[in-house]
Order: C-alpha cells, then sequence, then structure tokens
C-alpha cells in the first residue's frame, strides 16, 4: 500500500466517521469500531500535561470495548441522557490527517478536528487533535483506539460523543 492509498483510506474513514456523528447515524457510527476499541479523552494534568493512564487517573471520557459505546449511544437514543435533550446540532471538520505509520495491517493516524455545535440557541466550539489507530478488517478498515486532545477543556455544558 503506498502512502498516498493509506492516506485516501484513512481521510475516507474520518470523514465517514464526522458525518456519521453529525447525521446522528448512530450504527453507522457504531461500526467503524473494534469489538476491543479503546475511545479516550484524557484529562489534562496541568497547563502542557496530559494524563497517560486512562485506567488510573481522571479522564474526561473513557470507553474500553464497543459494547461500552453502544450502551452509551442506546443512553443517548433512549432520551435517558438528560444532558442530551435536545441533542444539539453539530458540524465536525477534520482536517491535516496525516499517516504517522503504516503497514497492510494498521495505521497509526494523525488529525486535527474542529466541532461547531447549537443547542437551546447557543453555539459552541471545541478543537482539538485525534490519534487513531486503524485495523483492517477483511475489507475495510476499523477503529481500533481513538485518543482525542481536546484542547480547550473549560467548556461551559457536558461533554459526550458528538462533542468531539
Amino acid at each position: 500500500m503506498t502512502v498516498e492509498s493509506a492516506l485516501d483510506q484513512a481521510r475516507e474513514l474520518l470523514f465517514a466517521e464526522a458525518a456519521s456523528l453529525d447525521e446522528r447515524r448512530w450504527n453507522d457510527w457504531l461500526g467503524l469500531f473494534t469489538p476491543e476499541c479503546e475511545y479516550w479523552i484524557p484529562a489534562w494534568r496541568d497547563e502542557l500535561t496530559l494524563v497517560t493512564e486512562p485506567t488510573r487517573e481522571i479522564s474526561l471520557l473513557y470507553f474500553k470495548g464497543r459494547a461500552r459505546l453502544e450502551e452509551r449511544v442506546a443512553r443517548i437514543t433512549a432520551g435517558l441522557s438528560a444532558a442530551s435533550v435536545p441533542l444539539p446540532r453539530t458540524t465536525h471538520m477534520v482536517t491535516n490527517v496525516r499517516i504517522a505509520q503504516r503497514d497492510d495491517a494498521r495505521l497509526e493516524v494523525r488529525a486535527n478536528w474542529q466541532v461547531m455545535a447549537c443547542r437551546f440557541a447557543q453555539v459552541s466550539t471545541l478543537f482539538g487533535s485525534y490519534e487513531y489507530s486503524i485495523v483492517r478488517d477483511t475489507d475495510r478498515w476499523r477503529i481500533d483506539r481513538k485518543k482525542i486532545v481536546l484542547m480547550n477543556d473549560v467548556i461551559d455544558t457536558v461533554l459526550d460523543i458528538y462533542h468531539v
């Protein structure tokens, strides 16, 4: 696989994920992850240092396994998450996608992101960087690990999967 081909495939996956979230196609979004995936938004220890151990330190969000993501989506779609009623309208923008490492079965991908959200006539903007580990699963790529660095972590709302 060439660098250009890997980059094209990585972009397609990241853009598909963003569109699935914006369009609230939750099953499509969940289908992009492996069963044993890790989804992590680390907290900032101080102004320059992120926490490094999601199971021993405070995280903004941490889900181990797609089943945990499925539980979160079920709460959101059933209206059991008061913070998610109503859901905000969102636009995810993914940019500066680049391959950090690659082989035929795994890609390490980095990207920058920004999400604009509107809820109760208030607009918010969150931004940061993504680190993905994506793996080849028969005929398609799936997300095995997603680390989301939230640069503006002082926010006036709850944080959920659709915000990042």
